[in-house]
């Protein structure tokens, strides 16, 4: 059995609240008896519970991030700069799962409205297309930042890649490399982040080929769908020479469809991949990617909920923060 606080106060003829007050340091408190209780906590292996007292003061030391996937690495390194922060200042993080689905993100951030967590952090679905229940977190005062997937129209923080920007270089790129029919492939049309990255390549191919070929193509969650996509994208007679992928598990599916129709990358196809996925630089031929900065995304939203945590009076100020990313040159684009 453990020890607890009235165990000590028993075996020191003291009451309950004097314990507690000298294991919190109270000023109230003689240094004698704080020293003498601590003694004694010490010996009986008294273990302090740090998530009752914070219920104690209203605080449940619990954030939530809601996310799409976990499959993807973005996520998975986004996550260890969450938990970076969040266990410095004593916080636990509680990890949930929409998978891509609006009435899953709907049901989660409804049960947050009991207290569950003291604030969340939120990467939304690609079927967010409606966020009403986020705008009912906010106006109920519960601390809310987006990261990666945002919805930009909502009074929160925001913490973002430089994706119009970085898909602007990306094509740039290509076109230097002798690109004439550059397509890109994305998902869902409701998500900021692929219509960001849209209008980066759109912006880049009108600036250095204005009335030019432009293809954008819509994947779906299905492989076999996305397989068939792409086969016959490259089966038509215009088929691109270079391609952008904003999500990355594409990225197979399209070396797969090459592989099967014979179709030579880089020679014949470009290959430029949104991804953190470690293993790019290890397919044949190596990928090369739109690196976003998962662990200092994940990091800086972290650090942007714990400040709205401390400082109520900012809970629905505006915000975005952008972060930088790097392109990562190899085999898939020489």
């Amino acid at each position: 059995m453990s020890t607890t606080i009235r165990m000590i106060a028993n075996r020191l003829s003291i009451s309950v609240a004097t314990v507690s007050k000298a294991l919190a340091d109270s000023h109230e408190i003689s240094k004698e008896t704080k020293l003498l209780v601590l003694n004694a906590a010490k010996e009986m292996g008294y273990v302090p519970n740090p998530y009752a007292s914070s219920l104690r003061k209203g605080r449940s030391k619990t954030i939530a991030v809601v996310l799409p996937e976990i499959a993807d690495s973005f996520f998975a390194e986004a996550i260890n700069g969450i938990e970076e922060v969040a266990l410095s200042k004593g916080y636990h993080v509680l990890i949930y799962l929409s998978h891509e689905s609006l009435l899953r993100e709907q049901a989660i951030l409804q049960d947050f409205k009991s207290g569950r967590v003291d604030g969340i952090l939120l990467s939304v679905s690609e079927e967010t297309n409606d966020t009403a229940h986020i705008s009912a977190l906010i106006e109920n005062r519960i601390p809310i930042v987006l990261f990666d997937r945002v919805c930009e129209e909502l009074n929160t923080t925001c913490v973002v890649a430089d994706d119009f920007e970085s898909s602007y270089t990306a094509t740039k790129y290509l076109i230097s490399k002798s690109c004439k029919r550059i397509a890109f492939a994305g998902n869902s049309i409701n998500l900021s982040i692929n219509r960001n990255r849209v209008n980066g390549y759109i912006s880049a191919l009108e600036k250095n080929n204005p009335g030019g070929y432009q293809n954008i193509i819509i994947s779906d969650k299905d492989k076999d769908i996305s397989y068939q996509i792409f086969a016959d994208l490259l089966r038509g007679p215009n088929r691109p020479d270079g391609i952008i992928l904003s999500v990355e598990k594409l990225s197979a599916v399209i070396y797969k469809v090459c592989a099967d129709m014979m179709i030579d990358i880089p020679n014949q196809l470009k290959v430029l991949t949104f991804t953190n996925f470690n293993m790019a630089q290890f397919l044949s031929p190596s990928l090369t990617t739109v690196n976003q900065p998962a662990f200092q995304i994940g990091k800086t939203a972290a650090t942007a909920l714990l400040r709205k945590l401390s400082f109520t009076t900012t809970l629905t100020e505006s915000e975005t923060i952008v972060l930088p990313s790097q392109i990562i040159y190899r085999d898939s684009t020489s």
